[in-house]
């Protein structure tokens, strides 16, 4: 399919074609991160801005090496280096930014809604790395692209995602995609831990761990977001490991060849334990590898790539 979307700002706004075309086209350019050389001109004379407001390492680092190994120029700023902390409002600094004529602004931010706002009031395509407890697109959519890579398929598969659910932006996103891709999902998490309503986005809810990876085909597991609580949601981190820790022992519950996932960081010992995290089912670091590819087809797409598909 050609291409049209301008912005890539959550999951509820990507159709099942779409979802398909980017993870196709990111298995077609995984293959430049294997080569000597890790570089096409595909992106050549691009501008990229990576607008980083909260802490990161994969996200950021993965769509800087994504925009290099296309060819486009990268640009890195944070808000504590940008004109932020002299009173400057957010959309003035993008303003500002896409006055200098960037082809695309990456923005990751804490408070929910940012990227969409920016979209309105900028003309750059906005992709959003982020924003508070709503949305992250691009973790969704390397998560669905590792799953069908190792299954080969994403319809018809049993996805527990087990955590803090009700502060993750990762569970919200890939809840959405996988469920469009026709996978089912379950979750598990305390009741502290688990959103209100969330029934209504078609899930299985279960606040009892080994029910939920019950025969489950992958089980993505989440970190307690401890920045993101605002009191204590269980009464020690030995009692939620206890309960809701995956250990080689729990895995025996569900397929024999159950894909181990986290979109990390991980708090090995707390919400997985070490033997589990490096086991042979796990694809936790197949998706930071998928993470740039993933992240290539991003930029490659919304930027015109398609346009200049001849260079690559």
């Amino acid at each position: 399919m050609m291409w049209s979307k301008k912005h890539i700002l959550d999951m509820e706004s990507l159709s099942v074609e779409e979802i398909t075309a980017i993870l196709d086209t990111a298995d077609g350019l995984k293959e430049i991160s294997q080569r000597t050389i890790k570089k096409v001109p595909t992106l050549r004379g691009k501008t990229v801005v990576l607008f980083f407001h909260e802490p990161s390492t994969r996200t950021r680092v993965s769509f800087d090496i994504a925009a290099k190994r296309l060819s486009a120029d990268a640009i890195s700023i944070s808000a504590s280096s940008s004109s932020l902390v002299k009173g400057e409002t957010l959309v003035d600094t993008a303003r500002n930014l896409e006055a200098m004529k960037p082809d695309v602004i990456v923005i990751r931010h804490s408070s929910a809604g940012t990227p969409f706002l920016l979209s309105q009031k900028v003309s750059t395509p906005i992709i959003n790395a982020g924003d508070g407890m709503h949305a992250h697109p691009s973790q969704a959519l390397l998560d669905m692209m590792t799953v069908r890579e190792v299954k080969g398929r994403l319809n018809g598969l049993r996805l527990a995602i087990v955590g803090d659910i009700s502060h993750s932006r990762v569970a919200r996103s890939n809840i959405i995609g996988f469920s469009k891709m026709g996978a089912e999902v379950r979750l598990a998490a305390p009741p502290t831990m688990m959103p209100t309503g969330i029934e209504s986005f078609g899930v299985t809810v279960t606040y009892d761990f080994d029910e939920a990876i019950d025969g489950a085909d992958v089980i993505m597991m989440l970190r307690i977001q401890k920045e993101r609580q605002r009191n204590f949601l269980f009464p020690t981190e030995r009692e939620y490991s206890r309960r809701y820790g995956l250990t080689l022992e729990r895995l025996k519950k569900a397929q024999p060849d159950v894909t181990i996932m986290h979109p990390g960081p991980l708090n090995r010992g707390v919400e997985i334990s070490p033997d589990a995290a490096d086991s042979v089912g796990s694809a936790i670091l197949d998706q930071v590898t998928n993470g740039v590819a993933l992240r290539m087809a991003l930029l490659y797409l919304v930027a015109g790539g398609m346009r200049n598909a001849d260079d690559h």
